[in-house]
């Protein structure tokens, strides 16, 4: 910054005490200048020296933006950075800058803008920005999710893996009447929950994400809601942008994500289309969340434990670890929320229990594992031994403490989405 005459240096970020003299208008002879409408009357306290003001006047303080990283106009209010109700034009305190002053007042030096104060991140908050995105389009707007008008909630659906499988997931959506033909939300007041996997193995796993982002602003809009879990393919995806070739400590000897995501069906189309807002929005998806009585997860694991002993320090535990964007630390959260199987069996009972004694809940609802392959109906995953069987709906078990949710779209099976609670 320049030093003025007369002023003392100024440190960036730290505000220094502004000097200034009243600029001697040229009037007639017993002419006086009037004050500026709305500000007190100066008295000079001698004819050369600076105006004296009678009482103090109280500055206002400038808010920072509403959003981190942004500047200008507020991400989140849209409002510019005089602050809601301050006229342009009003005398900054010192130290601060960005209004000329008043008519009639002179303008004072300007001295470096104090550093706005850091504003933390709580991914579990409810009030985050809503993404909204045309499709394959890189604009992103923001809007605050605000709270639904007073009224009981609506219906609580929840759709289990999709693995690019746009036409499935529209046409899915539209017979519980959560969209309309034109594949819009059409279902008010109601809850959706998206259980991860939104990419890899189908054709459109790109359309998918710009489909749960475009209903996640229109829902809010109607007084609903649309939300979405983290899932393993989504921090493999994320991965395979962020390091792709990069080695990671694995326990199968060197790997990468860009060969994981390779060898679980990852599409080059995705990777292609795949933009930065995409990435960000995936990154900030929740782990665990708590509707209803439901504890709703991705994977059939016990892994989540891991992380925290509330649901809140879960979220906060992955946003963190994605953050940080370490490639080994990453990959280590792959590799957990890959495990499944912890609902089955003669321990069934008790993993499930375990979780919903340390998050709440009466039941875990999750997806990951599909449900011929949870049943041993098929050998592997892609079907690798016969024609994976009919699935007609969720799959309770676990003495009914646990619910399925991936019918086994990528399997000839079918893409789920239920009302929540289930009959048994």
């Amino acid at each position: 910054m320049t030093q003025g005459a007369g002023q003392e240096p100024v440190t960036p970020g730290v505000s220094a005490p502004v000097s200034w003299r009243p600029a001697e208008p040229v009037l007639p002879p017993g002419v006086e200048l009037p004050p500026a409408p709305g500000y007190p009357q100066g008295t000079p306290a001698s004819p050369d020296g600076p105006t004296v003001f009678e009482e103090a006047t109280a500055f206002p303080v400038i808010p920072s933006s509403g959003f981190p990283g942004a500047s200008g106009a507020s991400a989140l209010t849209g409002r510019g950075l005089t602050g809601q109700g301050l006229p342009l034009g009003a005398p900054m305190a010192p130290g601060l800058a960005g209004t000329p002053a008043a008519p009639g007042f002179p303008q004072a030096q300007s001295a470096a803008p104090a550093a706005p104060p850091a504003v933390d991140y709580t991914p579990t908050a409810r009030d985050l920005p809503v993404v909204k995105s045309a499709e394959y389009t890189p604009t992103v707007q923001l809007e605050t999710v605000t709270e639904p008008e007073d009224g009981p909630p609506g219906p609580l659906y929840v759709v289990g893996d999709v693995h690019g499988y746009l036409d499935e997931l529209r046409a899915a959506l539209h017979a519980e009447g959560l969209i309309d033909a034109e594949g819009h939300w059409s279902a008010g007041r109601a809850r959706l929950w998206f259980l991860g996997d939104f990419t890899d193995r189908g054709p459109d796993g790109i359309g998918v994400i710009d489909l749960v982002m475009q209903l996640s602003a229109e829902a809010a809009a109607a007084g609903g809601y649309t939300k979405a879990l983290m899932g393993n393919h989504e921090l493999l995806l994320i991965g395979a942008k962020r390091f792709d070739d990069t080695p990671v400590n694995s326990a199968a000897g060197t790997a990468s994500f860009l060969a994981a995501w390779r060898l679980n069906g990852g599409q080059p189309s995705d990777m292609e289309r795949l933009q930065d807002h995409h990435v960000a929005w995936m990154s900030r998806l929740d782990a665990v969340a708590l509707e209803d009585d439901h504890l709703l997860l991705h994977s059939d694991t016990t892994a989540y434990l891991e992380y925290g002993t509330s649901i809140d320090a879960v979220n906060d535990a992955v946003t963190g670890v994605l953050q940080r964007a370490d490639a080994d630390e990453c990959w280590e959260l792959f590799r957990k929320f890959t495990k499944r199987f912890a609902f089955r069996g003669d321990t069934g009972t008790l993993a499930a229990r375990e979780l919903l004694d340390a998050y709440g809940g009466e039941r875990v609802v999750h997806g990951h594992s599909p449900i011929p392959y949870l049943l041993g109906e098929v050998g592997t995953e892609d079907g690798g031994e016969g024609s994976a069987p009919a699935v007609s709906g969720p799959h309770v078990y676990a003495d009914d403490l646990a619910v399925a949710m991936d019918g086994g779209v990528t399997m000839e099976g079918k893409l789920l989405v239920a009302q929540l609670p289930l009959d048994v």
